[in-house]
């Protein structure tokens, strides 16, 4: 693409401003610029057709054209120096102030927005889900640019903005760069050319530094992202399976990052290993090591439809402290200083049986400009607690069945005393099952007013501390059994003086379940020993109605897909071609339920090994299971971790069912258009499960051998060392003579000669020594000592060898 510049007469070239004649503004910014004159810039694309300037670029010229001769005609009258003038034109023409007054009418009213609520959900085995979700939201708007009120700066630099931004900023700012240059063509004979040379290159350099500070948003060119981070496991067979949390929020343990770029397939390793780079700076964790072609895959239909593109890793062992929660909460605009993240007190979350933060990261960058939507930034939090009742294991101490009161200020610690003041919205929910008004049939046909006045007024089990604001009822249009009830809190009605603190109090047991997905799938390890073993994955039946709700009935020739996406590290080699099928404890044919399926071995020390499975099970099966082999590969002394023996992970292996959609069906309302959280639950997602993560033990050196043969080896040096130079220093001769003169005294004579030299505080008298003459320098005793320690010596360096 290159630029033409038509003009309609030649302007007259400016003159230094530091030369003899003066020089009208007008003419030095904008000469000859009246009538038919004025330039016309148009852009001539590869195709060799003409497209005019658009129109926040004939804004911007407008308001040059009419602030700039004012401003000049200022600073003459008030004298101002010409370094001062030159500096203060460039902050009045800067490019970032064109730009956004060019493009402040082009862009309509649109504004960042951010949301945040959480739903409050009790779990049939006594505890309770807290799911925070913020989410934050900004418009395609150039004026922007690198800049947000509410959005983080530094997520927003993960996405790609139109490639139309900085083509923009050249044609808005070629007007100031030909005057710039211009002008210093004509400043060789002015006396203060230095002044004007020193000026106008700060101006082009500061000028080039804004475009370049603008491409650096398109470093990683992330079209779609997510990021998790979770301690413990999610309990599918209590906590449910089949709703829109644990589809779209349970996550393995340890970090789990899936991205998608909108580069060329080629290109795509480079930036992933730039964006795991970043992100481990951001967050404070080991994402760094996902960039080893060793910990990371590209999957190609079983996890997302995204062929190419898409690259996932996972760090199974990584731990989940409070210093990848802080930058997290950091990205919020209020923090966890006010709104709904003040509740989250570190010492409470963290001392729940499950924990994930997550964080997921959309943008329509790519598309055309009349489709862009922003990008999107949803930061999630999911946490499961035991709350503390002690009035209630008091009262019903008999019934292990009853569930516990609670309220938010028992379970965090903590109330809410308002909103966030940038939320456009602060809404707590809290879910029940419908199950749990069995009892009470009537009050359901009646409609869910009556459902709500029930509910607190002491009609139902249980009892709310605070009126709702709004009770949303979930359609099932199936049957009633599995859907769930909302009730809305606006927590922009309470303040500091009166906090806002939700509490349930149950008033008799209550019994209830989950929705469970189709299968519960686990993963567990077959064999003995440190060279081969097998990885079996089991799946059975949940026997529930829930799980053939999937617009099918058990009927001859229904299928269950169930799409299988497992991850195995290079130094386990898999053998594919030994999978084996059982279904119902009889092994069957592989081709008779294995639809599809696509392998990728391992590489050593390259990359791992991915299996993309997708099988069709009969809907009235009650197990099946798969079996892979596999051998132990060996590692060198370099690869092995800190804690060797502690074992190796296998990272989880997702399942998924394509026919089965974790939606809820709500009546669409206002309230729940403007909601974000209850827009995400009618989103159709896949039903999606993880297993667990498999610890395999490999062959471990004796990490303490290198230890016991330093050791001895300066040991043996020692010895050696030391016995040569006792040999090469020692006087055999005066050594003689001091034992025969010890002999002749008597070792009697010799202790009392020293306690009475001793007392008297004088030295001892010492006989007098021989000359050097009469004793040899070397005998024979000496020679044969050095023979034997070089021979010893010797040996022992040639046997160790």
């Amino acid at each position: 693409m290159t630029i033409q510049i038509r003009k309609g007469k030649r302007a007259t070239e400016p003159q230094c401003l530091g030369s003899q004649r003066s020089l009208n503004s007008e003419d030095l910014l904008f000469p000859n610029q009246t009538g038919d004159s004025k330039a016309a810039v148009y852009f001539q694309l590869s195709n060799g057709r003409f497209r005019p300037p658009p129109a926040h670029r004939l804004i911007a010229h407008h308001i040059v054209d009419t602030i700039a001769p004012i401003f000049f005609r200022v600073s003459r009258t008030m004298w101002l120096p010409l370094r001062l003038t030159l500096l203060l034109l460039f902050l009045l023409l800067s490019p970032r102030a064109l730009l956004r007054s060019g493009s402040a009418a082009v862009v309509s009213g649109e504004e960042e927005e951010f949301h945040e609520e959480l739903l409050l959900k009790p779990l049939p085995d006594r505890k309770v889900l807290a799911h925070f979700h913020f989410h934050s939201i900004a418009p395609p708007s150039k004026s922007n640019g690198r800049h947000h009120h509410l959005f983080p700066k530094a997520i927003s630099q993960l996405v790609l903005f139109p490639s139309s931004v900085p083509f923009a900023m050249w044609s808005d700012l070629d007007l100031i760069l030909n005057f710039l240059f211009r002008l210093l063509n004509n400043c060789f004979s002015s006396s203060r050319k230095y002044d004007v040379f020193l000026i106008v290159f700060a101006l082009i350099g500061v000028i080039v530094g804004e475009f370049l500070s603008f491409g650096q948003v398109q470093k990683f060119r992330v079209k779609e992202m997510e990021l998790s981070f979770t301690q413990g496991r999610w309990n599918y067979e209590r906590w449910g399976g089949f709703d829109p949390i644990s589809s779209n929020n349970a996550k393995p343990p340890g970090v789990e990052l899936w991205a998608v770029f909108d580069v060329p397939e080629d290109q795509v390793d480079a930036y992933w290993k730039n964006l795991t780079n970043s992100l481990s700076g951001l967050f404070c964790a080991s994402i760094n090591f996902l960039e080893s072609s060793t910990m990371y895959s590209a999957p190609k239909w079983s996890f997302r439809i995204t062929p190419g593109r898409l690259r996932y890793g996972t760090l199974p062992r990584e731990a989940v402290c409070t210093e990848n929660l802080t930058p997290w909460l950091k990205l919020l605009p209020c923090r966890d200083k006010a709104g709904l993240a003040a509740l989250l007190d570190r010492p409470s979350i963290y001392k729940g049986f499950y924990h994930s933060q997550r964080l997921y990261l959309t943008s329509n960058a790519s598309v055309p400009a009349e489709t862009v939507s922003g990008i999107s930034l949803e930061q999630t939090l999911t946490v499961v607690l035991q709350p503390n009742s002690p009035s209630s294991s008091s009262i019903h101490s008999g019934e292990s069945n009853f569930q516990p009161s609670w309220s938010l200020s028992s379970i965090f610690g903590r109330k809410i005393s308002g909103k966030c003041v940038l939320a456009q919205s602060s809404i707590v929910y809290l879910q029940l099952e419908k199950s749990i008004f069995s009892e009470q049939k009537d009050n359901m046909d009646n409609g869910p007013n009556s459902l709500a006045s029930e509910g607190f007024a002491g009609g139902s089990g249980f009892e709310m501390s605070l009126d709702p604001d709004i009770v949303i009822e979930e359609e099932n249009q199936s049957q009633h059994k599995g859907s769930s009830v909302l009730y809305g809190f606006w927590v922009e009605k309470y303040n500091e003086s009166q906090p806002f603190d939700l509490g349930l109090k149950w008033k008799y047991p209550v019994f209830w379940s989950s929705r469970q997905a189709p299968l519960h799938a686990s993963r567990f390890l077959m064999g003995s020993g440190n060279e081969r073993g097998a990885i079996a994955i089991l799946f059975k039946s949940a026997n529930s109605a829930d799980s053939s709700s999937g617009s099918r009935h058990v009927s001859d020739g229904c299928e269950l897909q169930v799409d299988v996406f497992q991850v195995v590290p290079w130094y386990i080699k898999v053998y594919y071609h030994s999978l084996q099928i059982f279904v119902d404890d009889e092994a069957k044919p592989i081709g008779d339920f294995v639809h599809k399926i696509q392998v990728s071995p391992s590489k050593d020390k390259t990359s791992p090994g991915m299996m993309e499975m997708l099988l069709k099970l009969p809907c009235d099966v009650r197990s099946a299971a798969l079996t892979l082999e596999f051998d132990k590969g060996f590692l060198h002394i370099d690869e092995y971790p800190p804690d060797a023996n502690q074992g190796y992970d296998i990272p989880s292996a997702v399942i998924s069912f394509p026919s089965f959609h974790s939606v809820m069906h709500l009546l669409s309302n206002d309230s729940i258009r403007k909601s974000p959280l209850l827009s995400r639950f009618q989103e159709k997602n896949r039903v999606q499960s993880y297993t667990e993560v498999l610890l395999v033990p490999l062959t471990t050196p004796d990490f303490s051998m290198p230890y016991n043969v330093i050791t001895i080896t300066c040991t043996v040096f020692a010895l050696f060392f030391g016995s040569l130079l006792n040999v090469l220093r020692r006087r055999v001769g005066e050594e003689e003579r001091y034992l025969k003169a010890g002999k002749k005294k008597g070792w009697l004579r010799v202790l009392l000669s020293r306690l009475l030299a001793k007392l008297r505080g004088k030295p001892m008298e010492e006989p007098d020594q021989p000359s050097s003459e009469s004793a040899p320098l070397i005998g024979k005793k000496l020679v044969l000592k050095v023979i034997l320690v070089a021979v010893l010596a010797v040996a022992w360096q040639f046997y160790s060898t």
